[in-house]
Parts: structure tokens; C-alpha cells; sequence
């Protein structure tokens, strides 16, 4: 049963990810955005949990969420992370675009439940904040200073 907080990381995954996808986004943009956001994920937990650390959940992720995703089935060294994100690029970009979408966001919400679980669910609200959130929208008065 999902938790509150699971509930937290899905949706703002999920405006994100549609945001950074762009207003009429094809499967190739979705697997742009879900790269994106992937990485700057990355560069945030990697002085907690070291590369090895981020590269490890993040099979994980990618295994668990693949049974229900074929496109995110990765064939081939997957000890290579160039070569893994390269393929997981080439698939979501190969598939439809709500596939593509479902895909990157299911994997992107695994990863960060994963997460979690291993580092506590307020720390890794923290860590990923500043890519799980957006800036305030600039109200008409600060507009026209």
C-alpha cells in the first residue's frame, strides 16, 4: 500500500517529468526529460551514497519496474552506465508516448522509494528537492519592480 509520502514523490515525479517533457512532448522528449531528471538525481545522492551506491538502486529500479515496462528492459553490459542510460534512452524513445511517460515516471518513483527505504524518507526529501520541485511562480508585483 502506497504511503503518503510514496504518494508525495509519484505526483511531484510526474509534474516534473511532464514539465521538463515540454507542451507536446513525443517519446523521444519523455526519454530526454526522464534522463534529466535522472541525472541530476544522481549528482544530488552521489557524496551521500557514492556512485556505486546511486548506480546499484538504480538497477535495481530498472529491474523491478522492467516487469511491468518491457520497453525498460535492458539487454547487454549493464555494468556500463553510459551504455545502459543510452539504451534506456533508445527504448522509451522507441516507444509510444504514454508508454514512454508511464515508464519513465513508474521508474523514477521505484528509484526514489528504493531510496527511501535505504536512507529514510526525510532525508531523501531533502536530497531531492531541489530536483522534485519548482520554483515559486513570479507574482505580478515582483513582475513589475
Amino acid at each position: 500500500m502506497p504511503t503518503l509520502k510514496s504518494d508525495f514523490y509519484s505526483e511531484a515525479i510526474r509534474r516534473v517529468l511532464i514539465s521538463r517533457a515540454g507542451t507536446a512532448p513525443d517519446a523521444g522528449m519523455v526519454a530526454e526529460a526522464t534522463l534529466n531528471i535522472w541525472r541530476q538525481m544522481a549528482a544530488w545522492l552521489a557524496p551521500i551514497i557514492g556512485i556505486r551506491g546511486v548506480e546499484v538502486l538504480f538497477s535495481r529500479a530498472l529491474q523491478l519496474t522492467s516487469r511491468a515496462f518491457p520497453c525498460l528492459v535492458i539487454t547487454g553490459d549493464q555494468g556500463d552506465s553510459a551504455a545502459l542510460l543510452a539504451s534506456l534512452k533508445a527504448n522509451l524513445a522507441a516507444s509510444a508516448t504514454n508508454d514512454a511517460m508511464e515508464a519513465g515516471h513508474a521508474l523514477l518513483v521505484t528509484f526514489t522509494e528504493l531510496l527511501s527505504t535505504l536512507i529514510g524518507e526525510s532525508l531523501t526529501s531533502r536530497l531531492l528537492s531541489p530536483v522534485l520541485t519548482f520554483p515559486s511562480p513570479i507574482s505580478e508585483q515582483e513582475t513589475e519592480l
